[in-house]
Parts: C-alpha cells; sequence; structure tokens
C-alpha cells in the first residue's frame, strides 16, 4: 500500500458514525484494517487472536460430544472484521454459520470484499450473514429469522467489550437472568454458549450462566501486542447446556 492511511468508507447510523480504514502499521509491518465507531476502536486486525479463540474454544467444547447427523449449526453475534465467522468454517464437522450483525454497513463492506475475510465468507456455501440486532433476536423466539423456532448447536458472541461495559445500555438484559434463560432456548441440549470480553473474568457474570448452564468457565486468552512488552489478554466464557432429559 502506497499510503500510510486510507479510510475506505464511512457512514452514519443511529450508534453514530461508524468508519472503515486501512494503514500500514511500522511496528507490526503488516496493513491494518480497523474499524471505528466515532472515536471508540471496535475492531483491529493487529488483535485477532480473542475472536479466533472464542470460536475455536467454542467448537472445541462441542467436539466432546458425538458430531450430530449432518454436522453442527452454528449463529455467531458480531462479524466485525469475520475472524470468528472464518474460525468456524475451519472446522468440517460445521453444516451452518449464520453470522448476525446489527450494522448493515459492515455486512455490505465484506460483501463488497472491502474487508479481506469478505471474499472467503461470501464464497463458502454453509455461510449467510444476516443484518440484524443480535440481542433482539436473542431476547425473542427466533435467532433466525428464515427458519423460526430453529435451534443451534453452537452460539458465539463477539459484540461488546464484556458484560459490564457495553456498546449500547439496551444490551444489558442479554447478560441478566432472565437473557440467560432466553438465550437457553435457542440452543440444543448439549450445546455450547461462548462469549468473548476485552475485561479480566468477572464471577459475578459466571453466577450468573451457572443459573442456566453447566460446566461454566472463564478461560484468559494471551496473544502479543506489538506495542507492549507483554501480552494482551482477553477472556472467554464458555458454558453448555443441560443434556435432556
Amino acid at each position: 500500500m502506497n499510503l500510510r492511511f486510507q479510510e475506505l468508507d464511512w457512514r452514519p447510523t443511529p450508534m453514530g458514525v461508524i468508519s472503515l480504514r486501512v494503514r500500514w502499521d511500522p511496528m507490526a509491518k503488516a496493513e491494518v484494517h480497523e474499524i471505528k465507531l466515532d472515536d471508540d476502536f471496535l475492531m483491529s486486525s493487529l488483535f485477532v487472536q480473542g475472536e479466533i479463540d472464542v470460536a475455536r474454544l467454542a467448537l472445541t467444547e462441542l467436539h466432546r460430544g458425538p458430531v450430530p447427523d449432518g454436522g453442527y449449526d452454528v449463529v455467531v453475534g458480531g462479524l466485525g472484521l469475520g475472524h470468528t465467522a472464518l474460525t468456524v468454517l475451519e472446522d468440517p464437522d460445521v453444516r451452518s454459520l449464520v453470522v448476525v450483525e446489527a450494522l448493515s454497513e459492515v455486512v455490505a463492506w465484506h460483501e463488497a470484499e472491502l474487508i479481506p475475510a469478505g471474499k472467503r465468507l461470501t464464497a463458502d456455501p454453509r455461510c449467510r450473514l444476516a443484518q440484524g440486532d443480535f440481542f433482539a433476536l436473542a431476547a425473542g423466539e427466533d435467532l433466525d429469522q428464515q427458519d423460526p423456532g430453529r435451534r443451534f448447536h453452537a452460539v458465539v458472541v463477539d459484540i461488546d467489550h464484556s458484560p459490564r461495559h457495553l456498546l449500547n445500555p439496551a444490551h444489558a438484559p442479554f447478560y441478566e437472568p432472565d437473557g440467560v434463560r432466553r438465550l437457553l432456548g435457542h440452543l440444543h441440549p448439549g450445546g455450547v454458549f461462548a462469549l468473548w470480553s476485552n475485561d479480566p473474568p468477572d464471577e459475578g457474570y459466571t453466577e450468573v450462566l451457572r443459573q442456566c448452564f453447566t460446566d461454566v468457565r472463564a478461560e484468559v486468552v494471551s496473544f502479543p501486542n506489538p506495542y507492549q512488552e507483554h501480552p494482551a489478554t482477553n477472556t472467554v466464557y464458555l458454558a453448555t447446556a443441560p443434556p435432556s432429559d
């Protein structure tokens, strides 16, 4: 890339101005794609290990049991730069993936291949990018608007910064006991819920999950940070739906 910085697109949304840019990072010696909401950085391709790990750990939990006939059906809440979705699709046992993204602009960037992951996501017949409010859908009857009543083997979420640091206050009920109970209704028995967080483990949230789920834990994942001398860390919450009676 000849330019140090290029804004690929920006658009006003109800949540603020969202923008996509690419720049050359001299420390990482790489092109970096970034998504910003106003002045808040939502995603950077420099820091994608947490996005990858939340999907990797969810699928590892699923593989502790037998693979269902036909394979796994997975929903990802939050598209971002696409690394969570790409990691899900790397598993050959995944039959279908629905990625729910609130901002139509982000979906459009992937479809136009302005984001590198877009080409692979849109070409994979197992994957469907769906514009919608994941939290509103999770609170209702249908996570998949095209298939009412459908259940999933895994629900993987990477949207808010953490259960306490929300992009929108309207998301708060998802992290409360009633929201967790509604989430459980979208999973098959033995299905897995995985959540990415930028904050350290929150025992209060794991206790909320334990009200409905089994095998609840918060796993800290670490990865190099080119701007610091020590690794950065994220948290992945994992919880398993109880088996059927």
